[in-house]
């Protein structure tokens, strides 16, 4: 008789929390949702995107409002819908306990703008994605221009990057490649602003100092482009400062272990 009470003791015990929980729950999920916690990581000044832009475009899709009850929250299809906006690399969204949520994304960090022959413009991130340029925000980054054809896609890969084969994505692996030298070489992010591409396959670089030209030509493989930023590297260190900086006009690095300088 004792064992039959004391399970009916422990029975009741059971409900009563489950009825507790239930109760619990059902007042969390009536609960009117917090606004979210938000961390924006960017590696440099060039945030493409702020909180305030981030909650208004969860706000147009329908995804959050104010005063959205606990039990509306969606955060498989918020994660998805923050993870596919071009200017974000990775996105994590967490619910905690009660009204409070959790935010998390890092930003793509753009190393060239392009100006294409359709009249687009986009930038192109580290890793080799595009990012269509915001209305809000401009970074200071290298400035492709001229006979460059590819057009934006958000949705291309970046197989280009180590692949010169890739004849429909050949120009844009080439601009990568100079525009990822120049953002992680010191002395090149002070020297070079714009590069132009000329209808025959040859960049031309444009110094912010000094009024020459540098001809760069292709830059087919990570391996041409390392070798001719070095010579125009040592020359601009060892030559430059004894010749003057406006004695040459046309400086170029385009034919294999060369440098071949035009004077005024």
């Amino acid at each position: 008789m004792k064992i039959w009470l004391v399970r009916i003791f422990w029975l009741l015990i059971f409900v009563g929390v489950g009825v507790v929980f239930y109760f619990a729950q059902s007042k969390e999920q009536q609960t009117h949702l917090d606004q979210p916690s938000i961390a924006i990581h960017a590696e440099d000044e060039n945030a493409f995107l702020t909180e305030e832009e981030l909650l208004d475009r969860l706000q147009l899709r329908q995804l959050f409002r104010r005063k959205m009850r606990v039990n509306q929250l969606q955060i498989h299809s918020i994660e998805r819908a923050i993870a596919a906006m071009a200017e974000v690399k990775r996105a994590e969204v967490y619910k905690h306990l009660g009204s409070n949520w959790e935010v998390k994304l890092e930003l793509r960090k753009p190393i060239a703008r392009i100006f294409n022959t359709s009249r687009q413009s986009y930038y192109l991130d580290q890793d080799g994605f595009m990012m269509y340029r915001s209305r809000l925000h401009t970074a200071r980054v290298l400035v492709f221009s001229g006979a460059i054809h590819d057009v934006y896609n958000p949705h291309v890969n970046n197989d280009f990057i180590n692949n010169s084969n890739l004849k429909s994505s050949q120009k844009i692996g080439q601009i990568y490649r100079i525009s990822n030298y120049v953002c992680n070489d010191p002395l090149m992010q002070q020297l070079i602003g714009q590069v132009y591409l000329e209808s025959d396959g040859d960049f031309i670089l444009i110094p912010m100092v000094g009024e020459q030209q540098i001809i760069f030509g292709p830059a087919r493989s990570t391996k041409e482009v390392s070798d001719k930023f070095e010579r125009l590297s040592h020359f601009y260190k060892e030559a430059l400062p004894h010749e003057g900086w406006n004695k040459y006009k046309e400086i170029s690095v385009k034919y294999d272990g060369q440098i071949v300088c035009r004077k005024k």
